[in-house]
């Protein structure tokens, strides 16, 4: 049988892997095998982050609400129970711009659904 020699593939292969190194600090950006576990790593990190920053937006976008509505003497869960009963449909990330950008526009939101 004919052997096959896999010279030009492997060799795409790890420069596509030392390609996603580099900028990594010492071996991690040299080495094949130490490349090659940092770059899987890395992309399962920045996999999870990608899920953790949908998380984190919308804990930042309940907080400013939260603290808007403070200040205008409600809770953000009376708040958006409130929204809810009179069917306000405006989701919290258009809330949290209202409420830091335009507050007479959120006070008056509030002022209309008490």
């Amino acid at each position: 049988m004919v052997r096959i020699k896999r010279g030009n593939v492997a060799r795409k292969r790890r420069k596509k892997v030392l390609s996603l190194a580099s900028g990594y600090r010492g071996a991690h950006s040299v080495l094949f095998r130490i490349a090659n576990q940092q770059v899987m790593k890395a992309l399962r990190y920045s996999y999870v982050g990608r899920k953790q920053k949908k998380r984190i937006f919308r804990k930042i976008w309940i907080n400013r609400i939260n603290a808007a509505s403070k200040l205008n003497g409600t809770t953000y869960s009376q708040l958006i129970h409130k929204f809810k009963k009179s069917n306000v449909d405006l989701n919290r990330k258009m809330l949290s711009q209202i409420a830091v950008l335009d507050t007479f526009t959120f006070k008056s939101l509030i002022e209309m659904n008490s």
